[in-house]
């Protein structure tokens, strides 16, 4: 028998159990330190320290629950009453919520014995169960209480503002005027504001019931008065997302347009001057290298805010990504096909479109198709620097830092338009390139 030699097998085999060993540990060790230069780089020690849920709890109930203002006047004594604190949402004149009461004194009843009573002569007293009762008086531009030098958290009181937050509302006095802000659940005046005759008014009612404003029919008269809603402006908002797509739509068209005769300069096969196809690359380079964020800060310094110049940013951007993926295609279209038209006599463009065209378009329209949806969540950012869209109506809302139940309407609307135009684009590919089974 012939003796086989198992050394050099051997030493390859522990060469590699070592190989993979070492591998098995440098991995998560790595992985690690990558995790420990994230946690000192980003100072998550800090973050977490910065944080205050107490905020996000706010900002989460104010998203599905509206505050009316309850606000004296400290120079002339005037009492108003105010959804969201708008003059929109204001109370008409000699109406007032029902949980206020009184004359003289008013009484502002939070819930669960928690009462606000605003007193002449600047005066205000509120009551907490298990606090007690808290006095307060207004002198010119000072606040003087009889809370004691150390205060629960929920109290914040300095010599010219006391700030009182509750479970049942809050509660601040200034020299200048005493605010009560008590929440209630729901999205109020979305569809009709005070003043509209329909206000407080059922469906059914309005639908089927006796007409409500003389002047109008009651499906008319309903439907203007909750398109010009002032306070949640769902006209304006209609408008905005229409806006939002147009961009997304020119822009994405539009860089399909040029990118299609821009790739065929690109492509090898189609392109033998190396000299243009090198340069045509390297500007689908530059143009997709440089976000669309960027392009729509510089464009909007050039022509100005406005939605155009957000789907110029698209267009931009996109140019170089479709001008790429066209390419690529048309590097591996098959040459049968051409040379079958070829042989039928068709000239050099016709057969670009009866050899070349027939084979890219699935690809040229899956892909038109993909970013036309995705460009529609990019204009909704891009509206926002550019002045237009729904993304500027989402800005603002935001800056106000008050009506966030705003901010989760066009949110959800958003993720709604968002939905609608996957579907769309869905539908389309499948009625323009077809399924498969």
């Amino acid at each position: 028998m012939t003796a086989i030699d198992l050394g050099p097998a051997k030493l390859g085999a522990e060469r590699l159990i070592r190989r993979k060993t070492l591998l098995a540990f440098a991995l998560p060790a790595v992985v690690l330190a990558y995790f420990t230069y994230i946690f000192f780089a980003f100072d998550i020690a800090g973050l977490a320290q910065r944080a205050n849920l107490d905020n996000a709890v706010t900002l989460a109930s104010d998203s599905w629950s509206y505050k009316t203002h309850v606000t004296r006047s400290n120079r002339d004594g005037e009492i108003t009453y105010a959804v969201e604190g708008e003059r929109k949402g204001a109370y008409p004149e000699g109406t007032r919520p029902d949980w206020v009461t009184g004359e003289e004194i008013v009484t502002v009843d939070l819930g669960k014995g928690h009462l606000v009573r605003l007193l002449p002569e600047n005066r205000a007293e509120v009551t907490i169960p298990g606090f007690g009762v808290i006095e307060a008086q207004a002198e010119g531009r000072s606040v003087t209480t009889n809370l004691p030098a150390e205060t629960p958290d929920w109290i914040n009181a300095g010599p010219r503002r006391v700030a009182i937050t509750t479970p049942e509302g809050r509660i601040t006095l200034t020299g200048s005027k005493t605010e009560v802000f008590n929440y209630f659940p729901g999205w109020e005046l979305f569809w009709f504001t005070f003043d509209s005759p329909y206000y407080g008014h059922g469906v059914m009612q309005i639908l089927f019931g006796d007409r409500i404003d003389p002047a109008r029919s009651n499906l008319a008269g309903a439907w203007a008065d909750f398109w010009g809603n002032p306070m949640w402006r769902h006209g304006d908002v209609a408008w905005a997302i229409g806006e939002t797509i147009l961009m997304a739509f020119l822009g994405t068209m539009g860089a399909a347009m040029i990118a299609l005769p821009l790739a065929f300069l690109a492509a090898k096969r189609f392109a033998p001057v190396m000299l243009l196809r090198a340069a045509t690359r390297r500007l689908f380079d530059f143009v997709r290298g440089v976000d669309a964020l960027i392009w729509t800060v510089v464009l909007a310094r050039a022509f100005g805010p406005g939605p155009l110049t957000g789907a110029l940013a698209i267009l931009i951007t996109d140019t170089g990504t479709f001008g790429k993926i066209f390419s690529e295609a048309l590097e591996n279209v098959d040459e049968k096909q051409i040379e079958g038209v070829a042989s039928a006599g068709a000239k050099p463009l016709q057969r670009y479109r009866f050899g070349v065209i027939p084979q890219v378009v699935p690809v040229l329209l899956a892909q038109v198709l993909y970013f036309l949806e995705s460009n529609t969540r990019s204009a909704t950012i891009i509206g926002a620097i550019t002045g237009g869209g729904i993304g500027l109506l989402l800005t603002q809302a935001i800056q106000t830092q008050k009506d966030w139940e705003e901010v989760a309407y066009y949110i959800i609307l958003v993720v709604l338009m968002v939905m609608v135009m996957d579907w769309f684009s869905g539908w389309l590919r499948a009625r323009l390139i077809g399924k498969k089974d």
